[in-house]
């Protein structure tokens, strides 16, 4: 049994900020339906009647009964705008639909099972969290399923794989990826740093030549050919002999 409420509206007069603001003081809000044919019609709806009508598990692809002048109409969530600092209801959009007819609408992807390639160190990762489908008003389903089990480390699931629930089409121009096990990263190891040459303390390799502009050890005569030492410079300061 599809999930239907009831909503009542009332017509209002006058567009703008004005109208609106003193819509909201009566605790109404502004709200339009558009139908597939014709003009659409400016109506005024209790946002908590609205909240109450939308809280079923198809939230707002629940398929909706508006009360208005006496007569029904059928029609679905289109869009919505809220207060940024209260979250609360300011304008909502409405399609009339006809039951018989499909129209298209976005299903929350549900993720069911474990993937394989998790077990194993993988991530899943979800790309498409929603789907767009064509279903009739009535039947357009609450989830999308997609089993993960089968998937291993590099495997993906794309939007052709996935089944469509009966009496559903999935609507799609490419072939794009919903879910995916990804190669974990490695951690990077860093390298051991290598001992300094001639570190404090530590005797230099046998044959090694000392380091460029390093002072000989006391004593130490110099390299047979090599130039002798530079003679050092007085301190500042010191008496001359």
């Amino acid at each position: 049994m599809a999930d239907t409420s009831v909503l009542s509206a009332q017509r209002r007069e006058g567009k703008g900020k004005g109208p609106a603001r003193r819509l909201r003081a009566q605790g109404l809000i502004p709200a339009v339906v558009y139908a597939p044919h014709g003009e659409p019609s400016n109506l005024a709806v209790d946002p908590a009647a609205l909240q109450k009508a939308i809280a079923t598990p198809k939230k707002f692809n629940t398929l909706l009964t508006l009360a208005l002048d006496g007569g029904d109409k059928q029609v679905l969530f289109k869009d919505y705008q809220v207060d940024p600092v209260t979250r609360k209801l300011l304008h909502a959009d409405f399609l009339e639909v006809q039951l018989d007819k499909p129209v298209k609408a976005h299903v929350p992807v549900a993720i069911v099972g474990r993937a394989e390639g998790v077990a194993s160190g993988g991530i899943l990762q979800v790309s498409a969290h929603e789907i767009e489908v064509l279903a009739l008003p009535a039947a357009i389903p609450e989830k999308i399923e997609v089993d993960v089990t089968p998937l291993k480390i590099g495997a993906s699931i794309h939007i052709a794989d996935v089944k469509a629930p009966e009496g559903v089409k999935l609507k799609f121009a490419t072939n794009y990826t919903v879910a995916v096990v990804a190669v974990p990263e490695k951690e990077e190891v860093a390298a051991p740093v290598a001992a300094v040459a001639g570190a404090e303390g530590a005797a230099p390799a046998a044959g090694a030549a000392p380091a460029a502009g390093a002072a000989p050890a006391a004593g130490a005569a110099p390299a047979k050919g090599g130039a002798a030492p530079a003679a050092a410079a007085p301190a500042k300061g010191a008496a001359k002999k």
